[in-house]
């Protein structure tokens, strides 16, 4: 056993030292050292069997596995354009580790707050950033490039730049003439006039400060109009008077009719600058102040179907049915005078008072009598009685010596009219 052993252990022996003599007189095969440093991965994803270049086209290689993912610009990159080295673990994934800043680190390294990988001007996003500093882009803004603003400063350099609305539109100022804003002296603070949210400069209502003439103050309902609305036409030379612009307001209103009616086009005797309700008259102006019931009626009881201008101030042009109609005592059998503040005031027909003395005075033994006891007649107050009082056998002996002396009422009226002896 042990010689057949020795026997196959002779023979191994010779057939290793043959291989090994065979494969030490073969030439070597050349290896290939890996330049991309330590990657995993099959080399068939981006190398073809022809040859290490070209590379396959298109790539097999997909590259979100790294963590930055190719995406609109980046994907048209060639790889050498990030990756100057070969080394491919040792590029960095900042923007500014490809891209210089051209803002010189004004606006921070996070490139994405305002770009996006399909192009550095993402104008949308832009206006959003723009809208979280102290000047939103807003209207006619908007619609400008980054340079119509930023003007004088280096290139992609933002920081700095006046938010001041003059330091872009002292041009405008200067060149409007209507109104003069230099001549003027209107303030350069244009947002006092007009609206950064408007897309013209026409657009927009004022904003509150405006030095508007002392003579036309903007007050009321003319504080909430825009300018357009009263200077249609331009500013210069603008009238005050109410009727420029609500001429159509007083044709148009009936209740009163203020054409036929003849009513002033000074709207501010009776409307305030507040609105057109409630109205006031001050009627004292017409001659004819309005006390007691007369305060309280209504325009059209006195000014019917509208009229105003020559309206008559004399009592019976609208008592004249009360006139009529009044029997205790009944005025117009009795002959009263139909001018009615003889008797009557103006806070009522009761009570009412009569001056006795423009026909016959009271006095004496005349006063406190009841005007029955003279006026028998309660129809007819023309009608009065003397003899009822003053009896004839006594009358008769004071008139003895009196030529002419006649026992009757018209007759003792007659000689004394003011009632005394």
């Amino acid at each position: 056993m042990s010689r057949r052993f020795e026997h196959l252990a002779a023979a191994a022996l010779c057939t290793g030292l043959a291989v090994w003599g065979a494969a030490a007189q073969a030439p070597a095969q050349p290896t290939s050292r890996n330049p991309h440093g330590t990657m995993s991965g099959d080399c068939g994803t981006c190398h073809t069997p022809e040859g290490w270049s070209p590379l396959r086209n298109p790539l097999a290689f997909d590259h979100r596995g790294t963590g930055f993912p190719l995406d609109a610009a980046h994907a048209q990159a060639s790889c050498r354009d990030c990756h100057a080295s070969l080394v491919f673990s040792q590029v960095g994934t900042a923007c500014a580790d490809c891209h210089r800043d051209a803002h010189d680190g004004e606006l921070g390294t996070q490139c994405g707050s305002c770009h996006t990988p399909e192009s550095w001007t993402n104008r949308q996003e832009f206006y959003r950033i723009h809208n979280r500093t102290r000047f939103p882009l807003l209207a006619a803004h908007a619609r400008l490039d980054c340079e119509s603003c930023h003007r004088g400063q280096q290139p992609q350099q933002f920081v700095g730049t006046p938010t001041e609305c003059v330091a872009c539109h002292l041009p405008d100022y200067l060149a409007t003439t209507d109104p003069d804003h230099q001549r003027l002296r209107l303030s350069r603070e244009c947002q006092q006039c007009h609206s950064v949210g408007s897309s013209t400069w026409a657009g927009g209502a004022f904003g509150g400060s405006f030095p508007h003439p002392a003579t036309f103050p903007l007050r009321g309902a003319h504080a909430t109009l825009a300018c357009a609305s009263c200077h249609a036409s331009g500013f210069t030379g603008t009238q005050a008077q109410c009727a420029t612009c609500h001429r159509d307001d007083f044709d148009r209103t009936r209740e009163p009719d203020h054409r036929a009616g003849g009513f002033s086009t000074q709207c501010q005797s009776c409307h305030n600058d507040q609105a057109w309700q409630p109205a006031t008259f001050d009627h004292r102006l017409s001659g004819f102040p309005l006390d007691g019931a007369h305060a309280r009626t209504g325009c059209d009881n006195c000014h019917a179907n509208g009229r105003f201008s020559g309206t008559p101030s004399d009592c019976v042009s609208c008592h004249r049915d009360d006139f009529d109609r009044t029997s205790s005592p009944n005025h117009r059998s009795a002959g009263f005078p139909t001018g009615c503040q003889a008797c009557h005031g103006t806070n009522g027909w009761r009570p009412a008072t009569f001056d006795h003395s423009r026909f016959f005075p009271l006095t004496r033994d005349h006063e406190g009598i009841p005007c029955a006891t003279c006026h028998t007649n309660p129809g007819n107050f023309r009608a009065f009685q003397c003899l009822s009082c003053h009896g004839r056998e006594r009358m008769d002996d004071k008139h003895e010596k009196v030529g002419g002396y006649r026992y009757e009422n018209n007759a003792c009226y007659a000689c004394h009219p003011r009632g005394v002896e």
